[in-house]
């Protein structure tokens, strides 16, 4: 058996604070707080920053959560495979995913993994804001990115190609470019920090300088704005892929693409042995997205040459 202390110093983290890890643990809110502080007066360290608003870990906190983490899920695994029941995954797991992949690209799967792991109590957050997961208690993070994070466990699920397009009424207006110098003289669009763009091009890496032509933090509207004719954007393969088969917008300058290091990763804190629950999940993923994504094959059948 592990120190009470210990586990109510994990639950605390996962919960999000000391009320939410207090219920759960059916202890009250003064009883929470006395325990976590004779935790630290004994390790003679400050484990987290308690403020009105959140809670937030020390670097000690940090460490001694992870370890804490790795320590129970290795006596949970234990524990299934003495009694047999290695094989189930259980418990609850958070998992949190931008907001047009999650809704376009993980949530009409989501029922296979339920109904296979009907003991695993899953919470899906989206957002695209670049989650911290200790801060947002999350056990695994979805990402869309050329650098999952410093310290951080990462599977790299499939490449995010992403190619330059625009609607067919904007092109009839405008133009279509013939040569990567002619986007200047063009409208583009990018949520902010999305710009330069960084392509590969048949000469090798191009970088298109500019500024989008509606500044927005929501990549959602860039979409939408592309789609209406508002200009041309670089948009990734799994979010354009359907609108390219319908004709809604048209890949322009194929020759140029985004860079191929940008790719789809499932992001864990490192663990020795991470709880099943989320080794379950990461295979699960990794039925849908390898070796050719869904998006993928959508899309193949409709970039121009």
């Amino acid at each position: 058996m592990m120190d009470p202390d210990h586990e109510l110093f994990v639950c605390i983290v996962d919960e999000g604070g000391l009320a939410a890890a207090g219920r759960r643990l059916h202890i009250s809110p003064a009883m929470m707080s006395k325990r976590l502080a004779r935790l630290e007066e004994r390790l003679g360290a400050k484990l987290v920053h308690r403020t009105t608003r959140r809670l937030a870990l020390t670097p000690a906190g940090e460490r001694l959560h992870a370890d804490l983490r790795g320590i129970l899920a290795a006596l949970d695994e234990a524990e299934r495979r003495v009694s047999g029941a290695s094989a189930m995954a259980s418990g609850s797991l958070r998992i949190t995913a931008p907001t047009s992949f999650g809704r376009m690209h993980l949530a009409p799967y989501l029922q296979r993994f339920i109904d296979a792991h009907p003991k695993v109590e899953l919470t899906v957050d989206l957002s695209d804001v670049f989650a911290d997961l200790i801060e947002s208690r999350a056990d695994l993070a979805i990402r869309i990115t050329a650098d999952p994070g410093p310290g951080l466990t990462a599977q790299r699920l499939a490449t995010n190609r992403r190619i330059l397009c625009a609607s067919p009424a904007y092109l009839a207006q405008h133009g279509t470019p013939d040569r990567i110098t002619d986007l200047k003289d063009h409208r583009l669009l990018a949520a902010e920090g999305q710009m330069p763009w960084r392509l590969i091009g048949p000469k090798g890496p191009v970088s298109v300088e500019g500024r989008s032509h509606v500044r927005t933090n929501s990549s959602e509207l860039v979409r939408e704005l592309t789609l209406a004719g508002g200009g041309i954007a670089l948009r990734s393969l799994w979010d354009i892929s359907e609108a390219l088969l319908r004709g809604d917008v048209q890949q322009i300058l194929p020759a140029y693409e985004g860079s191929s290091n940008v790719g789809l990763f499932a992001v864990q804190l490192p663990q020795a042995n991470p709880p099943r629950a989320i080794s379950a999940f990461i295979d699960f993923l990794v039925t849908i997205y390898v070796p050719v994504p869904p998006w993928e094959a959508l899309g193949e059948r409709t970039v121009l040459p």
